[in-house]
């Protein structure tokens, strides 16, 4: 980053500031390498982006994800390392094993914890996660069950997602009153298979429905999480790209 670091940036101010976009890119930088390089002039409107190599950091580290992270630092866009839980089945010490080599071979900032479970009997085990992560070095903490959990795990990390799928889908979603005790910039809904440029009438929702940090993007079928969303391609206040 140019003055300060990333995680510093979290620290001074609420990420989730009202239409901050948190955007998983699920592809490989070599495979599309103007969806990478379309995100460093983005960074003043990212709560961060998701680094994912192979479900997690991969085996050993890639030399394309390690030189587009560090293009990524040095805008100030903060990193996020995707570690799957299995929706709290997988091994803790595995989890752990993710973190660590994120914060080793890219130098994230933080954990996306994806597919965290939901119900009250696995929060020992997710409280658990998220201390052990923050002990290695991860200042953000992201949770990402895809639906409303039990309300405890709104005191477990820095944001919770709390809605992941189709844009049918988020039309006619509800949102449970517990979230209501809790300031919008701890929310954050994933939306894909979003058509046309409806990503603004995604963003009004989200803030209607109390979370500041979202993402919206045309993608379908088994990684529909492949393209820069639209409003992080497009110069702010201009037309869509």
């Amino acid at each position: 980053m140019n003055a300060v670091s990333a995680a510093g940036a979290l620290a001074r101010e609420p990420a989730g500031a009202p239409g901050r976009l948190l955007v998983p890119l699920y592809v490989h930088p070599a495979a599309d390498p103007a969806a990478w390089a379309a995100l460093p002039g983005a960074a003043g409107r990212l709560y961060g982006v998701v680094l994912n190599v192979a479900d997690g950091p991969g085996p050993r580290p890639d030399p394309a994800f390690a030189a587009a992270a560090a293009r990524l630092r040095r805008a100030g866009v903060p990193l996020l390392g995707y570690a799957d839980t299995d929706y709290g089945t997988r091994p803790v010490r595995a989890v752990l094993r993710d973190v660590h080599r994120h914060r080793r071979w890219y130098g994230v900032d933080g954990v996306f914890l994806d597919r965290a479970a939901a119900g009250a009997a696995s929060l020992p085990r997710h409280r658990r996660l998220v201390r052990a992560a923050r002990r290695l070095g991860a200042a953000t903490a992201v949770l990402n069950p895809g639906t409303h959990p039990d309300p405890g795990y709104a005191a477990l990390a820095d944001l919770l997602v709390t809605f992941e799928g189709t844009w049918a889908d988020y039309r006619r979603a509800e949102v449970p009153r517990w979230t209501r005790g809790h300031p919008p910039h701890r929310f954050c809904h994933l939306v894909y298979a979003v058509p046309g440029y409806l990503d603004a009438a995604v963003a009004r929702l989200a803030h209607e429905r109390g979370a500041a940090v979202h993402c919206a993007v045309p993608g379908r079928g088994p990684n529909p999480w492949r393209s820069v969303p639209p409003a992080a391609a497009r110069r702010p206040g201009g037309p869509p790209p």
